[in-house]
């Protein structure tokens, strides 16, 4: 595992964040939080994340809407996107692949299944 790696973890719901925080700090991440799309957007301009975890559905502006606007200010590469939802339909998923997001993770998820997806995303070295 690389150290020093930043997450912005996106969600609406305090608890949801919460449970992200401890998940990414026990794999060794720095973590922030916004509660919606507009202020993770103004948290990337004053510090690039390495990876935001994303919600789909928010208030003020939902996570693709937050996808798109900051692929169209930031790039397709940086920040790295994992959509985490539970919007599971496969129209739904391709809709935020091809909307920028890298990975895709349901809700709830683990330690474990997180751990899989940022190592899919080079974020982690892989534990097999």
């Amino acid at each position: 595992m690389e150290a020093g790696r930043d997450c912005l973890v996106v969600d609406d719901s305090r608890v949801m964040r919460k449970a992200a925080r401890r998940l990414l700090e026990g794999l060794g991440f720095g973590v922030r939080e916004a509660e919606d799309g507009e202020k993770a957007l103004v948290a990337c301009r004053e510090a690039m994340p390495d990876l935001v975890l994303l919600d789909w559905n928010m208030p003020v502006m939902d996570g693709l809407e937050f996808l798109r606007a900051a692929r169209a200010e930031h790039g397709a590469e940086r920040p790295l996107v994992m959509l985490c939802t539970t919007e599971n339909t496969p129209e739904r998923i391709m809709q935020a692949l091809e909307a920028g997001a890298q990975e895709y993770v349901m809700k709830p998820y683990d330690s474990e299944i997180l751990a899989g997806k940022l190592a899919q995303l080079g974020l982690l070295q892989d534990a097999a």
